[in-house]
């Protein structure tokens, strides 16, 4: 496994390409996690950044945000979650191997997944800071997750969290009180409709925050970032603003 990284950072280093590599690990219950890994930048010190997808979505969410995020200097991972399915093309393995595992796949069980993962990059990529980043349902779980327990992440961006959780037995601030526990810098948008509801989960929040809203419309998750929308450059220009003021 070293000899492989080894190599992948070499060739990285001399030809200045893009290197996408599915990689597989396991989850906290045995579920095999499927991962896209976008290895760039060789420099120990890189901000490694774990790219979690929305529900009925998989990892494909992130194929050309990830490819931005390695432009700007960061190298990143991008997870499938078992509550999930396809987006871009890309069917969500993760979901696949649970299913056919006979466990569970809601945004709860994908708790498992979210941790495995971080846990996971900590080890063997973020040499320097480790950002957890999410979309929808994956957004607000990493909240909780971070200020549950912070050392699975440095930073948090979150696109479009909110309590999606009162399905599941949840209370309507689940969110919101673990939020008060966070100690890590967060960024948090959405598109503009949304901000109620993730409102009180930021003002709960007492760490170093920050948000950005488009002055009309907006998508829902990640998905704002995606070049074929009018208004994506000005979140990209929020979400740069925040990785640069931690690098």
């Amino acid at each position: 496994m070293k000899k492989i990284f080894i190599f992948i950072f070499a060739t990285v280093f001399i030809f200045g390409a893009t290197i996408k590599d599915t990689i597989h690990f396991k989850s906290l219950d045995g579920v095999t996690i499927t991962a896209d890994l976008y290895l760039t930048n060789p420099d120990k010190k890189t901000p490694f950044i774990v790219l979690f997808h929305r529900a009925g979505w998989s990892r494909g969410e992130y194929g050309e945000i990830a490819l931005k995020l390695n432009d700007l200097g960061f190298n990143a991972m991008a997870v499938d979650l078992r509550s999930g399915g396809m987006v871009n093309g890309v069917i969500n393995q993760t979901r696949l191997d649970a299913i056919k595992k006979g466990k569970n796949t809601t945004y709860i069980d994908a708790m498992k997944d979210i941790k495995a993962a971080l846990l996971y990059a900590r080890k063997h990529f973020a040499k320097g800071k480790l950002i957890a980043w999410g979309s929808s349902y994956s957004a607000a779980l990493i909240i909780k997750m971070v200020a549950d327990d912070k050392r699975l992440a440095d930073d948090v961006i979150s696109f479009s969290p909110g309590e999606y959780f009162t399905k599941y037995n949840k209370a309507p601030d689940w969110i919101k009180e673990s939020a008060k526990k966070l100690r890590v810098p967060i960024f948090i948008t959405s598109a503009k409709k949304e901000r109620p509801y993730w409102q009180a989960i930021y003002d709960s929040i007492h760490s170093k925050k920050s948000f950005y809203l488009p002055k009309f419309g907006g998508h829902h998750g990640s998905e704002s970032l995606w070049g074929k929308y009018d208004n994506s450059e000005g979140y990209w220009q929020a979400v740069k603003g925040f990785l640069r003021s931690g690098t």
